[in-house]
């Protein structure tokens, strides 16, 4: 017997934009990012820009994953090598778990696009507080790629074999008709 697919679930997903020199105008990763999180079907939860700043990081974050309202967390900037790059240095000590692959799968796609140069992305992925939190560099091509290449399907409780949503959400509970 073939098993029921699921059906779409919305999810409350929060942006972070991580950048030393852009505001709310000049934001053109984090307004992709809400672009697609809320044409895929999610809705926006919180929107933030902070400093390239260990700490200004980690009290956004922290705020958010305290949140039960907050189940996604996408942050764009930060995770290359200058020396203000400190995203996953913020981070890490966050997490419960990481997501290995994702780091991994975001550079081998990201290959096919620039090259060698993927190889400067310190892209991550993790859970903390049953909220799911991904790192992506700041440009606004790598925060599509991440997108289009990852994040959609493993938002989308469609998504078989496995997503990430019945872990943020739980399990589909169909409605209950009265009679």
């Amino acid at each position: 017997m073939a098993k029921t697919p699921s059906p779409f679930r919305p999810l409350s997903i929060n942006v972070l934009t991580v950048s030393d020199t852009r505001g709310i105008a000049e934001d053109t990763s984090g307004e992709a990012l809400i672009n697609m999180l809320q044409d895929a079907g999610h809705t926006l939860g919180e929107r933030a820009i902070v400093k390239d700043d260990v700490y200004a990081m980690r009290a956004v974050v922290s705020t958010w994953i305290a949140d039960d309202c907050a189940h996604v967390v996408l942050i764009t900037g930060g995770t290359g090598f200058y020396s203000r790059d400190s995203t996953p240095e913020a981070i890490l000590p966050l997490l419960d778990k990481e997501v290995d692959g994702f780091g991994e799968l975001f550079r081998q796609i990201s290959y096919e696009e620039i090259g060698t140069s993927t190889i400067q992305s310190r892209a991550l992925a993790g859970l903390a507080n049953k909220t799911l939190i991904f790192c992506l560099p700041g440009s606004t091509g790598a925060c599509k790629t991440a997108w289009n290449g990852i994040i959609q399907e493993q938002l989308d409780a469609r998504h078989r074999p496995c997503n990430f949503v019945t872990m943020l959400l739980g399990p589909y509970q169909p409605p209950v008709h009265e009679v």
